[in-house]
């Protein structure tokens, strides 16, 4: 099996690629509590609230609903108005095989650490931070399939990980 694709994110992309990831960890767990605590405390302690702790409240309220989107999507855009080249990378049964501009690189698949399906796109991670970032929009109908074929590739490399490890620690005990 082998899929290609030639893309370049887009700065909506990007901010949904952020949000994803601060929204599914602790710090959008954070972000939420804080954001319902001060709501809570707006609703109760409006009435009694001087001008100066009503625009505090305001603000906090606002700070995880509005203002911290609107940063993260600028930063996005930035990000990805600095990409001037398009991406192309290709999944094959030997590996990934990237070219960006007349630059190009192969990963093997034991090299990839997991892939990651969300909604609007899947990331595929070549370590804990930094992947290939396949929108609905470059992906297309062939979405699953795609998701598929990376996922028993990434699947069956991270269980090969975990028997030479598992076989290393048994040769080792016995010696």
């Amino acid at each position: 099996m082998r899929y290609e694709y030639t893309y370049r994110n887009n700065g909506p992309e990007l901010w949904q690629l952020s949000m994803y990831y601060t929204y599914g960890s602790m710090v959008g767990v954070c972000n939420i509590i804080f954001t319902v605590a001060v709501m809570v405390l707006a609703v109760s302690r409006w009435n009694d609230a001087g001008i100066m702790m009503r625009c505090m409240m305001v603000l906090g309220c606002l700070l995880f609903t509005v203002i911290q989107p609107v940063m993260v999507y600028g930063r996005a855009v930035r990000r990805a108005n600095a990409v001037t080249r398009d991406t192309k990378v290709c999944f094959d049964d030997s590996g990934i095989h990237v070219t960006y501009g007349d630059e190009s690189s192969d990963m093997k698949w034991e090299t990839i650490k997991r892939v990651s399906k969300k909604p609007t796109m899947i990331i595929v991670f070549s370590d804990t931070t930094h992947g290939f970032v396949l929108t609905n929009r470059v992906l297309g109908s062939g979405r699953e399939a795609f998701y598929e074929y990376v996922a028993s590739k990434v699947n069956k490399g991270g269980r090969a990980c975990l028997f030479k490890l598992f076989a290393a620690l048994v040769c080792h005990n016995s010696d």
